[in-house]
């Protein structure tokens, strides 16, 4: 049985947020709630500027359902991580555990005033029956169920979000890793049109 898993290539995202997009057209994701999003560390920094794209890890050892009070969490077969909204009270104890921010509520408040807690379901929908129309307005689109890949993953340009089995992508991964090396030559400008010609060295003549 596959294990699904999420594998984001820092060196090819470019920050487009088209899995953003992608995600929130597929699964018609509330207002104030973005299941994806995009991340980057020393924004701005020549040469030290990395983004990486970040939802649900859907974790082997998940802390939202170590802390979970009503316990709404539960993994498939696939692994995938997945909750029961009509189980979720709203506390808020996911979200303080997950380390990626993964859980995300559509009200600030205490308990039951933030609403139902929505988070990155690998586009597996959710306990109801598979492709029905209750499950795609609570969790949405079940692409997992129609034999697809999840939407994000499909719609990265470059693709930088890969999603799937986790042998798969980590193969495809150290493929990459293998073939490219590593430093400013791994992917960008210099890749695209070629590295630029070496500074001449004081008192080479011209």
């Amino acid at each position: 049985m596959a294990r699904m898993k999420f594998l984001c290539d820092a060196e090819r995202c470019i920050e487009c947020n088209g899995c953003v997009t992608a995600c929130k057209s597929a699964n018609e994701v509330p207002w104030g709630v973005n299941r994806r999003r995009v991340v980057t560390i020393n924004d701005g920094v020549v040469g030290a500027e990395k983004s990486i794209s970040v939802a649900c890890m859907h974790c082997s050892d998940a802390p939202c359902m170590a802390v979970c009070p009503v316990d709404c969490f539960y993994r498939t077969e696939e692994g995938v991580v997945l909750h029961d909204k009509d189980l979720c009270i709203g506390c808020g104890y996911c979200f303080y555990a997950c380390p990626f921010g993964a859980p995300q509520f559509p009200q600030a408040g205490a308990f039951g005033l933030r609403g139902k807690m929505d988070k990155c379901t690998f586009c597996a929908g959710g306990p109801e029956k598979d492709l029905s129309a209750e499950e795609f307005r609570k969790y949405g689109s079940n692409r997992l169920a129609e034999g697809k890949l999840p939407a994000c993953a499909e719609m990265c340009s470059t693709k930088a979000l890969l999603g799937g089995d986790g042998d798969v992508i980590a193969d495809i991964y150290r493929q990459r890793v293998l073939k490219r090396g590593k430093g400013s030559e791994v992917w960008g400008w210099g890749t695209a049109y070629g590295r630029p010609d070496q500074p001449k060295t004081a008192g080479a003549k011209s």
